[in-house]
């Protein structure tokens, strides 16, 4: 059975073709502008919602009365657009239904709105559009024409969506494909649990870890002083936007950096474990800020700060997305099970205190007087949690 992939690669536009692709960002970004002031003003003005379908019918009218601006570019690429605010809005009322943070859609200034995608291969683009080629490949886009692409891997499966992206001064497509074939690997016959923490990334139930790189922490100093150096430009001047794509490129490292170390982590423990067993991470709630307000501030504040920067350096999130795909195309089982007093309780006898946790390292049972590694002995409780889950599904 295929699964669903994506390849990222570097794009090589020529010069007129970067100013081109430039353009098509910013009129996408102009067209979501408008479709979210349209819907404000409508529910402001009339108490009317505004919906996809309406925006979209609209947008042959739009194209027609502006045909050397929004007419250049593909109509699909346009309608994904609207989709996405679309998707902005159910996430509103999905939050406001929650009782959450509604969290208004906003409007995208400059430099906040950095990705077209054209949801069909071939409709306004497509992927290696100039396949007798000897020694390139080029995807065509409607309105910038055929550019070039660093294609540093295969591609397989059925392409879907292309997606064009800008980071800094860099250009990137991102495919995502379809029924790209399944890379079973040969059963090893072993199972573990994996303990999430900042110290190291990761630590197995059968005392293995993986280092936390800090990747942030080590480009914390060059971070700090492109930002000092950016908050004394001038806005809208030629040195501050300069400074924007330095800054921009120092943060585009750390991010790659990062999913590289996840990569490389994620691929030992799909080649090792046959059955992975993690913990169900809830990041966005882990990492919230401290409650409290400026008078009066919540309790350790300054910890909780570190501690976030540290949980969101380790890239917990980004690392479990990628373990799910590879476990996926690898045929590994995935459990995630409840972290819930995992930490706490003794994998031998299974008393649950917080007394048991003497330091953030050390593990000392006050019932039965068990020693070890404060992660893998929460390692081997997720692990046998994991185990219990899938007997019970394998039995129903």
């Amino acid at each position: 059975m295929g699964v669903r992939r994506s390849f990222t690669f570097l794009l090589r536009p020529t010069v007129r073709q970067a100013a081109a692709l430039a353009a098509c960002l910013e009129d996408h970004r102009t067209l979501y502008n408008a479709a979210l002031e349209h819907r404000r003003t409508a529910y402001a003005k009339a108490g009317v919602s505004v919906r996809y379908g309406e925006q979209s019918a609209e947008l042959k009218h739009i194209r027609a009365d502006d045909p050397a601006g929004q007419g250049r570019w593909s109509f699909s690429s346009q309608q994904s657009t609207l989709r996405r605010l679309d998707k902005a809005f159910r996430g509103f009322f999905d939050r406001v239904k929650a009782a959450r943070t509604p969290g208004f859609p906003r409007f995208k200034g400059r430099g906040w709105f950095d990705t077209v995608e054209w949801p069909k291969d071939g409709d306004g683009c497509r992927w290696n559009s100039q396949p007798e080629h000897p020694t390139a490949t080029y995807v065509r886009l409607q309105g910038i024409g055929h550019v070039r692409v660093h294609q540093h891997r295969p591609v397989s499966g059925r392409v879907k969506t292309i997606s064009v992206k800008r980071e800094g001064s860099r250009w990137f497509v991102a495919l995502s494909c379809d029924d790209v074939p399944a890379e079973p690997l040969p059963a090893t016959g072993a199972a573990a649990g994996i303990d999430m923490g900042v110290a190291a990334l990761v630590t197995t139930s059968d005392g293995g870890r993986v280092a936390h790189a800090r990747h942030l922490a080590a480009t914390a100093d060059r971070l700090a002083d492109a930002q000092r150096d950016l908050a004394r430009k001038k806005r809208g001047s030629r040195r501050r936007r300069k400074q924007v794509a330095r800054l921009a490129a120092l943060h585009g490292k750390v991010r790659r950096q990062r999913l590289d170390h996840a990569h490389k982590a994620a691929n030992t423990l799909v080649g090792d474990y046959d059955v992975i067993v993690h913990e169900d991470l809830r990041i966005a709630s882990m990492t919230r800020s401290s409650s409290g307000t400026i008078e009066t501030p919540g309790r350790n504040v300054a910890q909780k700060s570190g501690l976030n920067r540290s949980i969101l350096d380790a890239g917990w999130g980004v690392f479990l997305t990628i373990l799910a795909h590879k476990a996926e195309s690898a045929g590994r089982k995935l459990i995630a099970v409840n972290p819930r007093n995992t930490s706490r309780t003794c994998a031998r006898c299974g008393h649950c205190a917080k007394e048991n946790r003497v330091t953030q390292a050390d593990f000392a049972c006050a019932a039965c007087g068990h020693t070890a590694h404060a992660d893998v002995n929460a390692a081997t409780n997720i692990l046998r949690a994991g185990l219990a889950l899938r007997q019970a599904a394998q039995a129903a």
